[in-house]
């Protein structure tokens, strides 16, 4: 009897199993094809680069607005969808995962203590807002949300690589930064709130296994390493290594003359490298 009972009891299991893989083979899934993940993908290998092989370099500090056209898909999904994050998104689990670490606002060098991840999300950057109710005026905490970032600024070094003959370029950090809204018109100001800093080299794996909306082929899967490292953004310089280390809104006033002195700088980077192989 005890036998039978073993054998039967086997074979519920043995069915319970048959089924169950069958269930997950009949799943349904997204697409007419079998579509390669980007979880296991690594960073692109980029190439190494001496000290000696450095002929020139320049600083600079750029801000990519996520409101223009070919910056939108660093903003969108505004919530995860399909297995697609924004890239504020990306960052801020990376950080509460304890896989990068995020630095003050005033410390791009990342020589200070760090931040700890749930006193950075659940309490720094919460905003306080009064709000009237039954005529009395109530502090309410408004938890931080990915969409409220919609400038990310970068700290690159430009530079010449004599051993392989060309300018290239290397991103040092990336800062997500909230715009200033004018109290009275309620409408975004060009002032930029930053968040914090985080080292690029630190963030580059996080940004290599999350899928970037791409919008001129559904085909080609790409990664928001990709897009940094193809340079698949438009930015605009406002800093410059400097001896006083001001940016360019501290020493220019007007709007269009900030852009115009942005201008000169990126001009000044291409000039050298045509101006070096000229001579």
């Amino acid at each position: 009897m005890s036998k039978n009972i073993l054998l039967f009891s086997i074979t519920l299991i043995f069915l319970a199993l048959a089924a169950t893989a069958q269930e997950e083979r009949e799943r349904p899934r997204d697409s007419f094809y079998d579509r390669m993940s980007v979880a296991e993908r690594r960073p692109v290998e980029l190439p190494t680069v001496r000290e000696a092989d450095v002929l020139w370099s320049k600083r600079i500090w750029q801000f990519i607005d996520v409101r223009k056209t070919i910056n939108q898909p660093l903003y969108f999904p505004e919530r995860p969808s399909g297995g697609y994050r924004n890239l504020m998104q990306v960052l801020e689990d990376a950080i509460r995962a304890g896989e990068i670490r995020a630095y003050g606002v005033d410390d791009d060098s990342f020589e200070r203590e760090p931040f700890d991840p749930v006193e950075l999300f659940d309490d720094i950057l919460a905003r306080v807002e009064v709000i009237v109710i039954e005529g009395q005026e109530v502090e309410e905490v408004i938890p931080f949300r990915s969409t409220e970032v919609l400038v990310f600024r970068i700290k690159e070094e430009w530079f010449v690589d004599q051993r392989r003959g060309v300018l290239d370029v290397r991103i040092i950090g990336l800062s997500p930064a909230r715009l200033v809204r004018d109290e009275e018109t309620g409408q975004f100001t060009d002032i930029q709130d930053p968040l914090f800093w985080v080292p690029f080299k630190e963030v580059r794996p996080a940004l290599a296994n999350a899928p970037v909306v791409n919008r001129r082929n559904d085909k080609m899967v790409e990664s928001y390493d990709d897009l940094f490292i193809r340079r698949f953004f438009d930015a605009t310089i406002y800093r410059e290594d400097r001896p006083d280390n001001r940016a360019i809104r501290e020493y220019i006033d007007n709007p269009i003359d900030r852009l115009l002195e942005a201008e000169r700088i990126k001009e000044e980077i291409r000039n050298f490298e045509l101006d070096l192989w000229q001579h």
